[in-house]
């Protein structure tokens, strides 16, 4: 039976690139600016006497993390829960609250579309990071995988296929479509 550790009391463990890359973010974005660009828009009391607001900051760090790692209101959602530097960033405590649930993190970016916010609030990061020195690019990892196809014959109309090429792999060629596998978009800071 494998033995479960306490958050927190891991022996092993090592920053990684998204921990480093959230760190960075957290000190370097002017969060309480932002807070003030937002705030005349966001509810200070619940709507229908429901549960109280989540706090401004909060929402817009999750905001941005959907930017910077390109994902939906479900799966920051998820990420959340799964991601412990994700929660660190934002400010969550799973063992005193949830992370929002998809539905309040979808209506606090229809708030920012609705008022026109959401671009405002990019640029004024993305211009805050450039005074910064930073630059973040997005790119793309992409695994190509070599299909096999018959030589390179032509067709009835004497012409070979525009979309079949040669390639070398190693001493062997190999005559066929490129497909394109596992496609993944990754954000780094330049």
């Amino acid at each position: 039976m494998k033995q479960q550790t306490l958050t927190g009391f891991e022996k092993y463990g090592k920053t990684t690139r998204r921990a480093q890359f959230l760190a960075d973010m957290d000190q370097i974005i002017p969060w309480p600016e932002l807070a003030a660009a937002v705030q005349t828009v966001y509810p200070k009391i619940s709507e229908n006497g429901g549960r109280p607001p989540i706090p401004l900051e909060r929402m817009l760090r999750i905001y941005f993390l959907q930017l910077w790692f390109n994902l939906s209101d479900p799966a920051v959602e998820e990420a959340l829960y799964d991601s412990v530097a994700m929660r660190n960033f934002v400010g969550i405590d799973l063992g005193i609250e949830g992370a929002p649930d998809e539905t309040t993190v979808c209506k606090f970016r229809h708030l920012l579309e609705r008022n026109k916010l959401g671009k405002t609030l990019l640029t004024a990061v993305n211009d805050h990071l450039r005074r910064s020195g930073i630059k973040i690019t997005k790119g793309t990892i992409v695994d190509a995988t070599i299909i096999g196809a018959p030589s390179s014959t032509k067709n009835q109309n004497g012409e070979r296929d525009p979309e079949m090429h040669q390639t070398a792999k190693g001493q062997q060629w190999y005559f066929g479509m490129k497909a394109h596998v596992g496609v993944d978009s990754r954000t780094k800071l330049v």
